[in-house]
């Protein structure tokens, strides 16, 4: 699998869309999936919306639960990198980052509401 560091100043606004949901290996029997650490992986979803264009959502992983984070707020996500994928017939690209916190107060101000 490639993995492409992701530049997220070039992302525009970054704004929870959900509350955090943990991730599951195996949804049929609920088995969290864990890192190699053994910490829980969680997905937060995340508009962007680069230069002004229209917003997308992307699913976000990051190990252990994110705090302080709710819906419509702005984070910030340390670390983020891309992976290009590919199963059978099917492809895409999943991300994953070190972390995704509450902006500072003064990022979350001077961006205002763009997205």
């Amino acid at each position: 699998m490639q993995s492409i560091p992701v530049d997220t100043a070039r992302l525009g606004v970054l704004r929870c869309a959900n509350v955090p949901e943990v991730k599951f290996s195996n949804p049929e029997t609920q088995e969290v999936k864990k890192d190699k650490d053994g910490n829980p992986v969680y997905t937060v979803a995340v508009t962007v919306r680069p230069d002004g264009r229209r917003i997308s959502v992307i699913e976000i992983a990051v190990s252990g639960e994110p705090k302080g984070i709710e819906p419509g707020q702005i984070v910030k996500v340390v670390g983020l990198t891309a992976f290009v994928w590919t199963m059978g017939d099917r492809n895409g690209v999943s991300f994953r980052a070190d972390a995704i916190t509450p902006a500072p107060a003064s990022a979350a101000h001077t961006k205002g509401g763009d997205a």
